[in-house]
């Protein structure tokens, strides 16, 4: 036996000690029991126990989310917690490591949802499952159940095949709402009023979707009607429990800053975080005005008017930021990034009933194609996997926040940087725009989930430090992403924090490669940088950091926080 083989079997000891000394009585035992797991083969065959135990049991055929068995599994979830901390993974290679820690922050995700979150007994939107449009991350943003029905994924008209299946996803509809009567005795008035919106939607979706099949099969017929009934039958006990929700909707500052910190793996707090965003609220709405004055002189932009002009300037945009790509060298550019921004081009929106986005988007398009690169992102999970199978598919509870938000916020600004307005200025105004509104949107919900503000005035706070009047009160944009972050601590502040991460990221690994190289050496490229982080994953920020520059110290920060 090597030298090697007794430093891992002390490590192996210290641990086991360690965990008995600060355990609860009753993993202490457990802990003593383990075998000492410490390839990482060990933690690849965790990792697919643990994703298989996430997933609830059935109860009358939907997952069961009710108190009893909530509660046992909380105590389940810490035996496999135990044997990951079992697992000595300090001397692997560093990708291994982040695979680790990934590991680690879905456990803590799974325990912070149980103790503090609670959707299924708070969140009533948590059991609107009907999804009529696909995610632009790599799952739906926001707690979901794991029953939902994609009607997105049904593209109409529906064969024999589609139609059954269609009709068995619709069946988990009435018997998850009724069981949510029993699970939904929190206390969040916000967050309940806003949820009975959520179920109405649902209702809807699933009326319009009766209306559009022509002649169903008599099984999805029976699935629709009863899926349509259960859920306005919801709706109505919903609002005629209203009444008695007073409480507050938000986790406090405190559970917000352990769940940045421990779940999706952000180095900041709460405090922290509203400094940042307090910040980029003030730089836009600055570097706006000195937009303004260098373009005082130019024509205004001008909005497209018609669905020929639509087709034809989105069309020719998509072109161009393809070229401004490639002929400058910024990206590695694959064979599925032109059809994956074709795909999501839309179509044209009278005046009148543009959100803001789709305002941005009338006045130039390319604006929000550089946030796109979501879309980029889930083609290729899509068509090129990643090798660590912990990486290959979505991070559980939205752990994939800062990458996913952080880096298609950071585009924006990046390419503008990067010239790709340079023939048109006036385009600049509308990145800081862009900015301004997802700054005082993340502002606002970290007020909300302080408790100091209800999520009237986080909306309020949202519309007024929106430039120009593009976020308006009557957009059901507004509502959503306020609800959004309220349902889902530190998404709204994710594109804010994740852009100043990411170009925290290019600044370090830019330095550290040149300097390495020596005064003769070569600079750091865009193009490196995006391949090297392509080629990570979508993963937290802080770990992607850590992977390309070898520097774990914000991670291992984070590990020891209680």
């Amino acid at each position: 036996m090597g030298n090697r083989d007794m430093d891992r079997i002390g490590r192996g000891l210290f641990l086991a000690l360690l965990a008995l000394c600060f355990l609860p009585e009753q993993l202490a035992a457990q802990a003593g029991e383990l075998p000492g797991a410490q390839g990482y083969a060990d933690l690849l065959a965790l990792f697919e126990e643990w994703r298989a135990f996430e997933t609830p049991p059935d109860r009358n055929g939907v997952p069961d989310y009710t108190a009893e068995t909530t509660a046992r599994r909380h105590q389940q979830l810490k035996p496999y917690q135990q044997r990951l901390y079992s697992i000595d993974h300090a001397a692997w290679p560093v990708p291994q490591q982040v695979d680790w820690h990934l590991v680690r922050a879905e456990m803590n995700g799974m325990d912070f949802n149980i103790r503090v979150l609670r959707p299924w007994a708070r969140d009533p939107a948590f059991y609107a499952t009907v999804w009529t449009y696909q995610s632009d991350t790599p799952a739906h943003e926001g707690p979901t159940p794991h029953a939902l029905v994609e009607l997105w994924s049904y593209v109409p008209p529906l064969n024999d095949a589609q139609q059954q299946r269609l009709a068995a996803d619709l069946r988990s509809v009435p018997p998850l709402l009724q069981q949510a009567r029993l699970n939904l005795t929190g206390d969040a008035r916000d967050l309940w009023m806003a949820g009975i919106g959520s179920v109405e939607d649902q209702a809807e979706a699933i009326e319009a979707l009766r209306a559009q099949l022509e002649d169903p099969l008599a099984d999805l017929d029976t699935a629709l009607a009863n899926a349509l009934t259960a859920t306005r039958e919801f709706v109505a006990w919903l609002r005629a429990e209203a009444p008695g929700k007073q409480g507050p909707s938000g986790i406090g500052k405190d559970n917000y800053s352990w769940y940045q910190r421990q779940v999706h793996l952000v180095p900041m707090t709460w405090e922290e975080e509203v400094t940042l965003l307090r910040r980029e609220l003030d730089r836009a709405h600055a570097f706006l005005r000195l937009e303004e004055q260098r373009n005082r002189d130019l024509p205004p932009l001008t909005a497209i008017a018609s669905p020929a002009e639509y087709e034809a300037r989105t069309g020719a945009s998509v072109t161009q930021y393809m070229d401004f790509l490639e002929a400058n060298h910024i990206l590695p550019i694959r064979d599925y990034m032109d059809p994956a921004l074709r795909e999501r081009t839309g179509e044209f929106v009278p005046e009148d009933r543009r959100d803001f986005f789709w305002t941005a988007v009338h006045f130039e398009p390319m604006t929000l194609w550089t946030h796109f690169y979501h879309w980029w992102d889930l083609a290729q999970m899509r068509e090129d996997p990643h090798e660590s199978p912990i990486r290959r598919g979505p991070l559980l509870y939205n752990i994939f926040d800062s990458r996913a938000e952080g880096l298609a916020t950071g585009m924006e600004e990046m390419m503008m940087h990067a010239g790709l307005y340079d023939d048109n200025p006036r385009a600049r105004e509308i990145v800081y725009i862009m900015l301004a509104q997802r700054a005082a949107r993340g502002l606002a919900s970290l007020y909300a989930h302080a408790n100091e503000f209800t999520m009237r005035e986080a909306r309020d706070f949202h519309v007024a430090w929106t430039p120009r009047g593009w976020m308006r009160e009557d957009l059901d944009l507004l509502g959503f992403e306020q609800q959004l972050y309220l349902r889902q601590p530190g998404y709204g502040t994710s594109y804010v924090t994740g852009k100043y991460l990411i170009e925290r990221l290019l600044a370090e690994r830019s330095r550290q490669v040149e300097l390495e190289g020596g005064p003769k050496g070569k600079p750091y490229t865009l193009f490196e940088f995006f391949s090297e982080v392509n080629a990570a994953g979508v993963i937290p920020v802080s770990l992607l950091s850590w992977q390309l520059t070898g520097d774990g110290d914000a991670v291992r920060t984070l590990t020891a926080d209680p």
